[in-house]
């Protein structure tokens, strides 16, 4: 009860733009997947493509988000504006969703995830580094929790539709496609209209936030977490290859959404709970939990036959993405000087984009060459490497703390 109340209590103290910026995202992601949660199923039965070429559209989609976000990061430290940014990104992405529904070949649907990414990748950093400037240090965790768990929620609501409306539309997935544009459209007006960017302080702006002399002011710790993050993206190729296990497993194209709701059900429900505990305990610590859930998803998925198998890895998988994407955006925000925030979540993801770009088409090589045990083997590998590299982050983090009491006292 006592607990409840706390976090009904650090809801309250969340700024309004943080509670917006999470509707937003909300309604994107409602609008995402339900075009993602049918496009490798799209692709493999509709259009003949293989498993290695979801693994490559995947990883390019997602490495182009990366790569522009590191710019768009950027950009928004040296202008002191991040708002303007994120609007530009998610009206983007909104004016591609029709482009999925009208496609003719893999080409268009290629372009058409290329360009939504380059949308993603303008908004990501920019939108990251907003929520820092909104809340003060001892909140962070909540509201970068909070935030991933509203996305989350789009996350599940939007295959939930996906089933229904190809159960309405008879299998047609190009009309479930001109669905989703809707909630696309929503999500920029409520970024225009409700989010407003606190106003900036007088220090100057760095001229170049990517010159070496500012990446020189970013810590170790920051980049400990970038390298950290890296090497568990390798473990978490794109959830494309969840699809594709259930599929293979026996579950219907028309109810293979439902992994990807498992999934972002267990994502949503531990995000912002664990998010709201690292304010309070260490985070490397809760981080590291996450990734032993990461090894047993994977190891579930490799050795457990069926759609048992199947559904709990998806569980298991769902808690562990709740268990460690909000607390690395918390510990990045963390580390960064406040003027290289946008900066430092553009390479914190543009790392995290090459990892899973190389997960992805590693994934999809041993899917077809092997067999899906071990690609789901290969990713509980690396989940134990990124494990061991958690837990000296944290004797990283306990020394950088020490190191600050000490110039406290002095």
């Amino acid at each position: 009860m006592a607990g409840d109340k706390e976090h009904r209590n650090t809801l309250r103290q969340l700024p309004a733009g943080i509670w917006a910026l999470g509707l937003v995202s909300m309604l994107m992601d409602v609008s995402s997947e339900i075009i993602h949660a049918l496009l490798p199923v799209y692709l493999t039965l509709g259009l003949g493509a293989s498993a290695i070429a979801v693994g490559v559209i995947e990883g390019v989609a997602e490495a182009t988000a990366a790569i522009t976000k590191v710019f768009s990061g950027a950009l928004s430290d040296r202008l002191g504006r991040r708002k303007e940014l994120a609007v530009l990104g998610y009206g983007l992405a909104a004016l591609t969703k029709p482009v999925f529904a009208l496609a003719p070949s893999i080409g268009w649907l290629v372009a058409a995830r290329f360009t939504d990414r380059v949308g993603k990748g303008i908004r990501g950093a920019p939108r990251d580094a907003l929520i820092a400037d909104l809340v003060p240090e001892g909140k962070r965790g909540a509201a970068y929790g909070l935030r991933q768990s509203l996305d989350t929620t789009g996350a599940f609501v939007g295959p939930l539709l996906a089933i229904a409306l190809m159960w309405a539309f008879a299998d047609d997935f190009r009309a479930v496609f001109w669905v989703a544009v809707i909630p696309a459209a929503l999500a920029v007006l409520l970024l225009v209209t409700v989010v407003k960017e606190p106003a900036r302080d007088s220090r100057p702006r760095p001229r170049n936030p990517l010159s070496r002399a500012n990446l020189n002011r970013l810590p170790p710790l920051y980049w400990g977490v970038v390298a950290v993050a890296a090497l568990f993206t390798l473990a978490r190729f794109s959830e494309a290859f969840l699809i594709l296990r259930a599929s293979d497993a026996g579950l219907g194209p028309a109810l293979v959404p439902l992994v990807l709701v498992a999934m972002n059900v267990a994502y949503a429900l531990s995000a912002y709970p664990v998010g709201a505990l690292s304010d309070r305990l260490s985070r490397p610590l809760l981080l590291a939990g996450g990734l032993a859930l990461l090894i047993l998803a994977d190891l579930i998925l490799a050795l457990v036959p069926g759609l048992w198998g199947a559904g709990l890895g998806v569980l298991v998988w769902g808690l562990h993405m709740g268990a460690t994407q909000g607390l690395v955006a918390a510990m990045v925000a963390d580390a960064a000087p406040a003027d290289l925030r946008g900066t430092a979540f553009g390479l914190y993801n543009l790392v995290s984009g090459i990892a899973l770009l190389l997960a992805s088409l590693t994934a999809g090589v041993l899917w077809e060459t092997v067999g899906a045990s071990a690609t789901f083997l290969c990713g509980a590998a690396f989940a134990a490497l990124s494990l061991l590299g958690a837990i000296l982050l944290r004797r990283q983090a306990a020394a950088r703390q020490k190191s600050v009491k000490r110039l406290d006292i002095l």
